[in-house]
């Protein structure tokens, strides 16, 4: 039975990415990358706040007492909201102007993850992944990478899965949770061409990795062990990017998704191409780690 996947706001995101759900007020974050926007929904309300960050914003994530960390265009930083002023950190990339910051996301030690990739998304191996601890030191983690993109954490704190978007690929990495260091990487999945490109990702409490299909119209639920498809659900717009689980009870999971490149026909036959969709699809998620600096 195919599940119901609902449009909660036709937003026309360019680039609809980072959903993350803040557990303590309700309310999901997220970001239009080419607008230089940082979004709240709220569930409750159906009112969909916007930040103007200035740059191009990727990843969103929560410190411990509620302040906002981005990764934007050119490095890591603080987000306040109500002055709209960001703070970087750090920018390691700030000899590579033709870069920008993707995906991301805090690890269970509360240290956060953020990968880069080059701009026109269209020349390989440019991009690295950092991690930036607590004491705002940052640390580069990999190289060699082409698009940086979904990234989380399993409940036993012993496996970090990792997507590579232009090879098509999730891998595997032994996880120290103590040091936060990484080690013997392995292919946990190769997605076939014809089902889309890996791109953001959540996990939930069975350890199931959710793929949002980037060109592939869905977002799939995988067995990172077996390499397995053990669900799908189709959304209507070519291009799903992330997804997070939400709600009270964890179990409603939202997607975005972007318009950016589709045609005029494309547009016409998939009008909510950039919004915001929600379903409820049988499986319950996980917490979102938040950073301690």
């Amino acid at each position: 039975m195919a599940q119901h996947v609902e449009l909660v706001l036709d937003a026309k995101a360019e680039l609809g990415e980072g959903p993350l759900w803040d557990e303590r007020a309700r309310l999901l974050y997220w970001v239009d990358i080419m607008r230089n926007a940082l979004h709240i929904y709220n569930p409750a309300s159906g009112e969909n706040k916007t930040y103007d960050v200035g740059q191009m914003v990727s990843t969103v994530v929560l410190g411990e007492t509620g302040e906002v960390w981005l990764a934007v265009h050119h490095g890591l930083g603080r987000f306040d909201l109500v002055s709209g002023r960001l703070d970087i950190i750090v920018d390691p990339e700030a000899d590579k102007p033709a870069n920008r910051f993707n995906d991301g996301k805090c690890d269970p030690a509360g240290r956060f993850w953020a990968g880069t990739m080059e701009l026109s998304a269209t020349v390989p191996n440019k991009g690295s992944l950092y991690r930036l601890d607590p004491d705002m030191s940052v640390h580069t983690m990999l190289t060699g990478v082409s698009i940086s993109n979904g990234i989380v954490w399993t409940a036993d704190h012993k496996t970090m899965y990792y997507s590579d978007t232009t090879p098509g690929t999730v891998t595997a990495f032994d996880y120290d949770n103590v040091t936060g260091n990484i080690s013997h990487s392995r292919v946990a999945i190769q997605v076939p061409q014809e089902m889309g490109l890996p791109d953001g990702m959540a996990i939930d409490s069975e350890g199931m990795l959710w793929i949002a299909h980037f060109g592939g119209g869905a977002v799939r639920r995988w067995n990172p062990d077996t390499s397995e498809v053990m669900e799908t659900i189709e959304v209507p717009a070519t291009d799903p990017t992330a997804c997070a689980f939400g709600g009270e009870n964890l179990d409603e999971l939202y997607i975005t998704t972007a318009r950016t490149g589709l045609t005029e026909e494309q547009l016409h036959r998939e009008p909510h191409s950039g919004g915001l969709f929600r379903v409820k699809p049988g499986s319950v998620g996980t917490l979102t780690y938040r950073f301690k600096g």
